[in-house]
């Protein structure tokens, strides 16, 4: 971008004028948009992180106070787990625009046939990998998720150069192939959503023959850094402004420190400006000076990653609610060997939780969760605090 301290005070002013929750951020800190000259000056604002924005919407739907356009210039409004609304103005170009340049990075090319696995309803992960991949001049096959033999019936067909997903589905695909007696046809791949692991990129990339690359982004901001060929770290994009900062004081933190991921954006539509992502990561330069994370090390809000999803504390209470025979919920999710959901559910006094209640509890959760629980348990009353909603991790 041109003048980045000048598409701030830019963004800013506009922000201010058009954004009634930014309005408030500014006023509320005793400031005005003349105090945002510089990158410099972003530390003077507070963080609104992703949980706070969640409040915002609830308080103030659909979008808390942060649309600065009117909605008849949104060519899409999503939804992702929060829930959250997030518009996409006719206006918005840089989404693309960051995909474009990770794709690129990561060799994907005209005369590419790619198998685009990500999502196309409802998060933006499709529909931006897909407008991207054809501005690269890559031809997309727009599958989604799941699905995975008739995904191996088109691949056969095609012979697609390219996917693009997860890589945890990308497994799923190759093992299933094996068991078809059938050899995929990719010859690079590009992941996001999910951590992909030195034993996946061991594999695809030593056993398989793949080109792999990955980026982080969210459903929010977009994509927000992306691998080079050879390098390491998440390089990132031009069409941001990226801090590391103490996600309590909004400090901004040396390179080398572990601290949150803070991004502003220049999308007029919805101006996201010290927006606090909750991951954690790393800051370093490398050999030629320049700015990358060193990898995303953790999560600083309620909200935890689950297969390439979120998964809200609210998601549920959500869906406990929708249970009045059930007391408590506690969901843990086990890292040890991909991401396993192990749900425990303790029912009301004087109820009994069978085989039916199992079968509809289970789908309630994949359909309020966007997830599906691996193994649901019925504890004894007393096994869990009464009234609790927990979510946690383990390794």
């Amino acid at each position: 971008m041109s003048d980045l301290n000048s598409n701030l005070r830019e963004i800013v002013q506009h922000a201010y004028a058009n954004a009634p929750a930014f309005k408030q951020i500014v006023d509320e800190a005793g400031l005005t948009p003349a105090d945002i000259q510089t990158v410099d000056d972003l530390p003077k604002l507070p963080i609104t992180s992703k949980d706070k924005l969640v409040q915002m919407q609830q308080a103030n739907p659909p979008f808390g106070g942060w649309l600065a356009v009117p909605i008849s210039q949104l060519q899409r409004i999503y939804f992702s787990p929060g829930p959250l609304y997030d518009p996409q103005g006719f206006a918005d170009t840089d989404g693309a625009q960051s995909a474009l340049q990770a794709l690129q990075a990561a060799g994907f090319q005209s005369g590419d046939i790619a198998l685009n696995t990500f999502l196309y309803h409802m998060v933006p992960a499709g529909l931006w990998l897909d407008e991207a991949l054809r501005l690269a001049g890559v031809t997309v096959v727009p599958l989604g998720p799941g699905n995975t033999d008739l995904l191996i019936m088109v691949m056969q067909t095609l012979k697609p150069t390219a996917y693009v997903g997860t890589p945890s589905f990308l497994e799923t695909i190759y093992t299933r192939a094996a068991q078809m007696g059938i050899t995929p046809t990719f010859r690079k791949a590009f992941f996001s959503a999910e951590p992909y692991l030195p034993a996946q990129r061991q594999k695809f990339e030593g056993e398989y023959g793949l080109r792999t690359s990955q980026a982080y982004g969210t459903a929010d901001l977009g994509l927000i850094g992306f691998e080079r060929a050879g390098k390491q770290g998440f390089y990132l994009s031009d069409r941001l402004i990226v801090e590391i900062a103490d996600p309590q004081t909004g400090k901004v933190l040396p390179d080398g420190e572990v601290g949150e991921v803070v991004v502003t954006t220049f999308n007029r539509a919805y101006p996201l400006i010290r927006f606090g992502t909750g991951d954690l990561s790393i800051a370093e330069r490398d050999a030629e000076g320049e700015r990358v994370l060193r990898a995303i090390v953790g999560r600083s809000g309620e909200a935890l990653k689950v297969r390439g999803m979120f998964l809200h504390p609210n998601q549920l209470r959500l869906i406990a609610n929708a249970f009045p025979e059930i007391d408590a919920l506690a969901v843990t999710i086990q890292r040890n060997d991909g991401d396993k959901l192990h749900v425990q559910v303790m029912p009301a006094e004087g109820q009994s939780l069978g085989a039916t209640f199992t079968a509809r509890f289970g789908e309630a959760f994949r359909q309020l969760a966007r997830l599906r629980a691996d193994h649901i348990e019925v504890v004894p009353n007393g096994t869990l605090k009464s009234g609790e909603r927990s979510l946690k991790e383990t390794k």
